[in-house]
């Protein structure tokens, strides 16, 4: 017989919510101030709620300008990552190929090097293609820090396909490529999406690469350009909380509208048969 959970729990859950979400609703309340009570008091709620710092934010800065360099170089990224982590992810668990675990785990140390540790071959590479300032000059970075992650989430969905499904399209006369197309990247596509919307989100967040390659104020993307909101001797804390409010608004939306996707992804292969 299944328990109801008591109000402990609830209580537990609301102020577990509360202390996840009290950044984002402190950044919100701060925007929606007047700029000379952001620094005043700090009281929760202003009894004279505007928007005077959603529109600075507009238009001392273009900010929608950022925000479209962000998705065209986190889609972009995101696209590639998925396509090449795929195809390696399907060779080291799907094929026999030897010495799997030592190719996984040289995946996995290239994911934990930092980003200080790259940043100066990486930039010295794009420099001489010529692609600083550039929505590709971003991208080739971004691939180094994303891929290995991709590669090694994806191995572990491809892992729990049963090779049954596989060993009979070979019966069938299905070279690789089409088991891989018709058989495992089906059945595999909710982690495919769950890994996606993880470089996604990583590649809209990243700020090293972005403020040391793209120095252009035009190719600018959203962590740099909010950067770039502070002058010399203030920080527009009401443009900067209503930028941040602005540009997060896009992948909120975008994790609420695919979240049974992504949950389907997470769980996927948990439950054994």
């Amino acid at each position: 017989m299944n328990k109801r959970a008591g109000i402990g729990f609830y209580i537990f859950l609301a102020v577990f919510v509360f202390i996840v979400m009290f950044p984002f609703i402190w950044v919100f309340l701060t925007s929606i101030k007047p700029v000379g009570e952001i620094f005043s008091s700090f009281r929760w709620f202003t009894p004279n709620p505007g928007i005077d710092s959603y529109e600075a934010a507009l238009t001392n800065r273009p900010l929608l300008r950022y925000m479209l360099n962000s998705f065209i170089v986190s889609g972009l990224t995101t696209i590639l990552a998925l396509t090449f982590a795929s195809f390696t992810a399907y060779a080291v668990t799907r094929l026999p190929i030897r010495g799997k675990g030592l190719v996984l785990g040289l995946v996995l140390a290239a994911s934990m090097f930092p980003q200080i540790a790259i940043i100066s071959p990486i930039f010295n590479l794009v420099t001489d293609l010529g692609l600083r300032n550039s929505y590709i000059g971003l991208v080739i970075p971004y691939i180094t820090i994303s891929l290995p992650l991709a590669i090694w989430i994806l191995a572990t969905f491809f892992k729990k396909i049963p090779f049954e499904l596989e060993e009979s399209a070979k019966l069938d006369g299905a070279s690789p490529f089409q088991t891989f197309r018709k058989v495992i990247f089906p059945l595999a596509a909710p982690g495919v999406f769950t890994t996606g919307i993880i470089v996604f989100i990583a590649a809209w967040n990243e700020y090293l690469f972005a403020l040391t390659i793209n120095s252009d104020d035009i190719w600018r993307t959203v962590p740099v350009g909010i950067s770039m909101y502070q002058s010399q001797y203030s920080i527009p804390w009401g443009d900067i909380s209503a930028a941040t409010v602005i540009v997060t608004i896009p992948i909120v939306l975008l994790v609420l509208f695919f979240q049974r996707r992504i949950v389907s992804g997470l769980t996927s292969g948990s439950v054994k048969e």
